[in-house]
């Protein structure tokens, strides 16, 4: 797996210092670090990293604000929330923004370095059974979303449906009688249609559209 350029960005000074030192001993380049959302966002402007390891509760800017600019300026970057429960509802909002999973600030160090390199590939970090869960506990909350989902074909929704319910690539090829490479470029097809970043975005979208519904 290739390793991409990080950014920390992380008000408390001795974690950012802590996922350095682990990240750089494990041969993955840390491209620099910020203490708050606002020069989160500068930093990734300048220097264009493949990964940000993002705070949501930061001064100054909060993560949710800082994500939101750093994608809208950069959409092939990934952005992994740091919180320190995994019910946390800001980090529901972060993964309708598009962050791509989210890490505790617990992560052990060879599971860090793994979720780094794995995001970097452009997969999400979270299983979508893992994304279900947070959804589930915090759609009700939210506002209804409207979304155009004419596009899709119906064996297209049919995909979007069990990837809201939590089904893995092989889970959806079983479900549906088709190989794993079909599914995948099923599930490619409804990321280009509907302009998703990547399977937990289609999870939470899922949900809040009411294709999948709480309990289902």
């Amino acid at each position: 797996m290739t390793s991409p350029r990080v950014l920390i960005a992380d008000d408390q000074e001795l974690i950012r210092a802590g996922f350095r030192l682990i990240l750089t001993a494990r041969g993955i380049d840390v491209a620099g670090e910020a203490g708050d959302g606002a020069e989160a966002v500068d930093a990734a402007r300048r220097l264009r990293p493949d990964v940000v390891l993002m705070d949501i509760r930061m001064p100054v800017m909060d993560g949710l604000e800082a994500t939101r600019r750093i994608l809208a300026r950069s959409p092939g970057c990934r952005v992994l929330m740091l919180t320190t429960f995994d019910l946390d509802r800001y980090v529901y909002s972060a993964l309708a923004l598009g962050a791509s999973g989210f890490l505790l600030k617990d992560v052990t160090a060879d599971h860090l370095a793994a979720a780094v390199r794995l995001v970097g590939t452009g997969d999400a970090l979270l299983s979508p059974t893992i994304t279900r869960r947070l959804v589930q506990r915090f759609a009700n909350a939210q506002p209804a979303v409207h979304r155009d989902l004419s596009p899709l074909t119906p064996r297209e929704m049919e995909v979007l449906t069990l990837l809201g319910r939590g089904l893995s690539n092989a889970e959806l090829a079983s479900a549906l009688t088709l190989s794993e490479a079909t599914v995948k470029t099923h599930v490619a097809r409804i990321f280009a249609k509907l302009d998703l970043r990547d399977r937990a975005q289609a999870v939470v979208l899922a949900y809040e559209t009411g294709l999948v519904t709480p309990g289902a």
